[in-house]
């Protein structure tokens, strides 16, 4: 399988990364754990600072999967998880129970607007994790989509 215009690739997902480690660094967050899935939902890389706690990894997970499953930024399902709590709790099952419905798991999208992956952050708060994943998608060259309010 060869690489199309609208992968993610493995480099531009470890810049994703350092990036939104500096972000998280620079402003003495605690200690993150960070993955990017591509479209598949496929994971492309992870990382987890020294110091992350126990079962950060598997939390940045279930924000990614669950914007991504469905289509929709995390903080978009925080705002359906107070609105249809009935609707996210039937959309976990669906997908596996890897949905987490707080802000921090943000779409990558392309110049073009489509959805090419979704990265997943977690270790402070879900504010700060949401900022950091978007701090690194932009330094990627990507366009954030955290979701509405």
């Amino acid at each position: 399988m060869t690489a199309s215009a609208a992968d993610l690739s493995l480099d531009q997902a470890q810049v994703l990364i350092a990036a939104a480690l500096a972000h998280g660094r620079a402003q003495a967050m605690n200690p993150l754990a960070i993955c990017v899935l591509d479209v598949r939902g496929a994971l492309k890389a992870f990382a987890a600072e020294d110091g992350a706690s126990l079962k950060r990894g598997e939390i940045a997970r279930g924000k990614a999967d669950g914007a991504l499953a469905l289509g929709i930024g995390s903080r978009s399902l925080f705002k359906r998880a107070k609105d249809q709590p009935f609707f996210i709790s039937a959309a976990a099952s669906a997908i596996g129970g890897s949905l987490v419905p707080v802000p921090g798991g943000v779409l990558v999208r392309d110049g073009a607007g489509q959805i090419i992956g979704v990265v997943g952050v977690s270790g402070d708060t879900s504010d700060n994790d949401e900022a950091c994943a978007i701090a690194g998608i932009v330094a990627a060259g990507f366009t954030a989509d955290p979701g509405v309010d």
